[in-house]
């Protein structure tokens, strides 16, 4: 039976293999953080409302509850020597009590920031880092306003919630402003309006920091993505190196300035011009962090692990370029059937997820080649990812 210890850890001591790491969600990035955790010798809790949830198959035990059962938190902190999460969205009233009853070191302050779009667009531009001018409407007069002023096309988002695409509108004329504000209002949160940033390229940089301060960067990824869902991560990303080490200096400054502990992913884009302005914040493992799963020296997961109980951070050195390629619903069935034709240096990581649908992620392939060109020649002779193969299933 798992017995958390007696006393909280202080915030700078390490939590050593053998304690128990509790995470709040049971998807795929808990799946992989504890398959991480346990091969350096933790054991892990996790809570999650769906049976048999892809981290519950690799934790020690799980507790099968509502994210807002605050119940269930505490039975989740009693079990627990250290909490994380793995993802944003997690309910303020168990993320109190979870930190009053247990040792979670990411804290709440960078949730609150990074769980609203309004609040995470003024933090980035207040440490002087670009992100697209935008307003905050709460009518379709405001934003009839704002987008005159920001011009057009603009982007109107909901403030909370929304991914992968989800809880957007692409305003490309006057016209749309009613609909487009009716429709979003609907999701009872703010809206925000931004200018729309014509860009050549989206980029992301993953950055680790450990109670202690210490500070590792993993190298940029350039991210294709089709229908809002990521579908490859290019390693190394094809900029000028003087681009690779701004977005990186970013992502660095970020994590230090906003008292990062654990992972953050900075999403950015690159203008033509070679301005580089950021997106979104992901305080956690991040999808296109997959790649270093297979191609550097420590795994975003295991630099996570190793973030939350303030060991020594990992090299992040890249091994050999690699292409990771999402594996969705419609794309797993391709998969299995081809699985023979994968190149030997490629890697399969499947997240067993009992249903699968449609845009749902469930796997990714990491494709390690000389060059990158080489893997996404790899990728492209599967014939997984195209209509045609689609068309098949």
């Amino acid at each position: 039976m798992m017995k958390r210890t007696e006393t909280l850890p202080k915030q700078n001591n390490p939590i050593k293999p053998g304690a128990t790491i509790g995470i709040l969600g049971g998807g795929q990035l808990g799946r992989m953080i504890a398959l991480a955790g346990r091969a350096m010798g933790y054991r892990f809790v996790t809570l999650d409302p769906t049976e048999d949830a892809p981290c519950g198959q690799t934790a020690d035990r799980q507790i099968v509850a509502r994210y807002d059962d605050v119940e269930a938190a505490l039975e989740l902190a009693q079990a627990s020597d250290v909490i994380s999460y793995e993802f944003e969205n997690v309910d303020a009233q168990v993320a109190e009590v979870l930190e009053s009853r247990s040792y979670v070191p990411q804290g709440s302050r960078l949730l609150r920031i990074t769980q609203h779009r309004i609040r995470e667009k003024t933090a980035i531009r207040d440490l002087g880092i670009p992100v697209a001018p935008f307003r905050v409407v709460d009518s379709a007069d405001s934003l009839r306003q704002a987008v005159g002023e920001l011009g057009l096309p603009a982007v109107m988002k909901t403030a909370t919630g929304g991914y992968d695409g989800k809880g957007q509108w692409v305003l490309r004329s006057m016209d749309e402003i009613d609909t487009a504000y009716e429709t979003l209002s609907k999701a009872g949160t703010e809206l925000i309006v931004e200018k729309f940033v014509p860009f050549v390229m989206e980029l992301s940089v993953i950055a680790a920091r450990n109670p202690s301060g210490e500070l590792a960067v993993f190298p940029a990824a350039e991210n294709v993505h089709v229908d809002n869902i990521l579908h490859l991560s290019i390693v190394p990303a094809r900029v000028p190196e003087e681009v690779r080490v701004r977005a990186e200096e970013i992502a660095r400054t970020i994590a230090e300035k906003l008292d990062v502990v654990g992972l953050i992913a900075v999403e950015m884009f690159l203008s033509a011009n070679g301005e580089l302005y950021v997106n979104e914040l992901a305080p956690r493992p991040h999808n296109s962090g997959h790649y270093t799963m297979d191609a550097c020296v420590t795994s975003q997961f295991e630099q996570h692990v190793r973030a939350v109980c303030n060991l020594p951070l990992g090299s992040t050195e890249l091994l050999s370029p690699v292409v990771m390629a999402n594996i969705l619903g419609e794309h797993l069935e391709p998969v299995l059937e081809r699985i023979e034709r994968l190149p030997r240096t490629a890697k399969l990581h499947l997240y067993g997820k009992a249903d699968s649908k449609p845009k749902r992620k469930m796997g990714h392939i990491n494709v390690l080649a000389p060059t990158v060109e080489e893997a996404l020649a790899e990728i492209e002779r599967l014939e997984i990812w195209t209509n045609k193969a689609e068309g098949q299933q």
